[in-house]
């Protein structure tokens, strides 16, 4: 199923659920992007929530998403932000056109997330970023009890399987992915997917760590 059929019928409470970046987040970009007067593309930018930040840091902002309802509602956060409705794994620029690349959740939600990471790489230009915010693969997966990232992971059998799913023990009643579902990779095919599609990684750190007792989120920078 696209990503845009799954998210199209869930924007207004996806909207309340993710009304802005965190603060870890917003963190993140600010060390790992930094300000720039070039141009960066939000890959698989959603709402926007990562718009207002990045304008700020002084970018020129393009985003992609494939669900068009997902991006009628980032048209509302940056009036200059130019918005593009494509799939992640086939992006309709020309090689090197763009001087840094982020990409915030999405390797949860797409279904050949190399294939995004390559495409990132080719719109990239010369040796700039990419920076990548997303689930832990060892603590957020079809494997793993996490429900609100609160207390300890609860574990069960699947942690190595590649794998979309919306049911099973990960899947809380109420939640986001019990509405879309999901995208399980472990960590090394997920750090393979940067590594294979030529990046290098520069920075990369578990989010969290120091304020909960299980990180459920990592973060990195890369470049080729």
């Amino acid at each position: 199923m696209p990503t845009s059929a799954r998210y199209d019928g869930f924007v207004d409470w996806y909207e309340e659920f993710r009304p802005g970046l965190s603060d870890a987040e917003t963190d993140v970009l600010e060390r790992y992007l930094g300000t720039g007067d070039g141009t960066c593309l939000d890959l698989g930018c959603g709402t926007g929530v990562a718009l207002p930040k990045l304008a700020r840091l002084g970018w020129t902002v393009v985003g992609v998403d494939v669900s068009e309802a997902m991006l009628e509602r980032a048209r509302r956060r940056v009036a200059e932000a130019e918005l593009v409705r494509a799939a992640a794994d086939d992006l309709p620029f020309p090689d090197g056109s763009f001087d840094a690349v982020v990409s915030i959740w999405t390797h949860t939600d797409v279904d050949d997330f190399p294939a995004v990471v390559g495409e990132a790489a080719r719109v990239l230009r010369g040796d700039g970023p990419l920076v990548y915010v997303g689930a832990h693969p060892c603590f957020v997966g079809p494997h793993s009890r996490f429900i609100a990232a609160e207390g300890v992971p609860e574990l069960h059998p699947g942690y190595r399987r590649t794998e979309r799913y919306d049911d099973g023990p990960a899947i809380g009643p109420d939640g986001l992915r019990a509405r879309v579902g999901a995208t399980h990779l472990p960590l090394g095919p997920f750090l393979g997917a940067f590594l294979d599609a030529g990046f290098r990684i520069e920075r990369f750190e578990e989010l969290d760590a120091d304020d909960s007792r299980y990180p459920f989120r990592i973060a990195l920078s890369a470049r080729r």
